[in-house]
């Protein structure tokens, strides 16, 4: 199997479409042609404890949800964001906004993890968000400015030196002088096609006019699709602010999206966005429209484009609609089969917070979708925030995760057990 790996590598470097510059870290380079690094050593993040049985009582004492449903804590993870679940079940990738990525091992299988390390330790990351894995074991990390491919992670993850290459370089996902703190958390999917789709948030609240063509040409403000050698890079989706989440109906295949809307317009406007796009290219109306059917101040001279796409659910506004999963498990009752699970992260720019809660959307025979909370509880009566949700993935026995970036943890919620 090795052998193989190897093989698919460096057949892909040999073609030129994973490269190499001479900008790359030393240690990327040495892992990009299977050599040691000298690194040793994990840093390990201790489980149980007074840390952990506060974070139990929450749970126990605060958190809602439907009859029959279970939360429980599953690991403590220092800034918990995207989460990608190995598709042999071995070990769950979790993104960060700093430069850490953590892996996640639960090895006696009791629905509990024994052991959270970082990931790659001999790399140094930028904002990496956004894990993703393809059906086949290949792992790809979307940081700020640079994906990274990880070649069969789950086999390799146990030891410090990780096969690793540059999908996309650095510099290369956006133009160096575009990059910023603001809106820098990417996210990715494989797709129904086998690309990999990213999602790239702009960095304004609403971007200068002389800025469209440039982020129009890059992405910038939408989705990008590329094949998983790295070639064939295009703008798949247009007129997004923030989109932090986003993931293939099962049955269907076509794009569900969340997506961040304009601040500094009062507590209850613009709506949060749940987006369906049905084709490429797409348009859905920012900034000419700042959430839902919301003009921005910017642009309301501005005459939008046609044919723009309006969301399939308006939100409550400034609740910071996140991470999503289809789910595609039978562990929950079901009627939630192929409805989405996703991770409200919570208010800044409202004067009473919302948010922090997991929402559950039911899709309907004709693409009809509603919203409703599932797990609530985080928010508490004095506007205190006890955790911020921040995405959710489904683990091979049907229940899933929530990550929470506040508390730094991951929560398990099964059913019936």
């Amino acid at each position: 199997m090795k052998t193989l790996l190897i093989t698919v590598a460096l057949s892909a470097l040999a073609t030129g479409a994973l490269t190499q510059t001479s900008e790359v870290p030393d240690n990327l380079e040495k892992l990009s042609n299977f050599q040691s690094t000298g690194v040793t050593e994990f840093t390990y993040v201790e489980q149980g404890g007074a840390y952990a049985a506060g974070i139990e009582r929450i749970l126990t004492e605060e958190i809602t949800l439907p009859e029959g449903f279970k939360i429980e804590l599953y690991a403590i993870v220092p800034d918990a964001r995207s989460m990608a679940v190995g598709p042999q079940g071995i070990v769950t990738i979790v993104g960060t906004r700093k430069d850490t990525v953590w892996a996640v091992t639960d090895r006696n299988k009791d629905r509990i993890a024994d052991e959270v390390k970082n990931f790659a330790p001999s790399l140094t990351f930028t904002i990496p968000n956004g894990p993703c894995f393809s059906k086949d074991g290949f792992l790809y990390i979307a940081e700020q400015n640079r994906v990274l491919l990880f070649p069969a992670a789950e086999f390799f993850y146990e030891s410090p030196d990780v096969a690793a290459f540059n999908l996309v370089s650095e510099g290369d996902l956006i133009p160096p002088e575009e990059e910023s703190f603001n809106h820098s958390a990417r996210v990715c999917r494989v797709g129904p096609d086998d690309r990999l789709y990213i999602s790239l948030g702009q960095p304004f609240n609403v971007p200068p006019p002389e800025k469209m063509d440039l982020y129009n040409e890059w992405g910038i403000g939408g989705m990008i699709a590329i094949n998983r050698d790295g070639s064939g890079r295009e703008v798949y989706t247009y007129g997004i602010r923030n989109s932090v989440g986003h993931d293939f109906h099962p049955e269907t295949g076509e794009l569900w999206f969340t997506d961040n809307q304009v601040d500094g317009m009062g507590d209850d406007i613009p709506p949060g966005e749940l987006n369906h796009q049905t084709a490429a290219y797409q348009n859905f109306g920012f900034p000419w429209y700042g959430g839902g059917d919301t003009r921005t101040i910017e642009y309301t001279a501005e005459t939008p484009p046609e044919g723009l796409i309006f969301p399939a659910v308006e939100t409550v506004a400034h609740a910071a609609d996140l991470g999503m999963t289809f789910y595609s498990g039978s562990m929950f009752p079901e009627k939630y089969r192929n409805a989405i699970f996703s991770a409200q992260h919570g208010s800044w720019n409202r004067t009473e917070p919302v948010g922090a809660r997991v929402m559950v959307t039911f899709i309907d025979e004709e693409g009809n979708a509603k919203t409703e909370p599932f797990a609530e509880g985080w928010l508490d009566e004095n506007g205190e925030y006890l955790g911020r949700p921040m995405d959710v993935a489904q683990l091979r026995d049907g229940s899933i995760l929530v990550s929470d970036d506040l508390a730094g943890a991951i929560y398990r919620i099964s059913y019936g057990e």
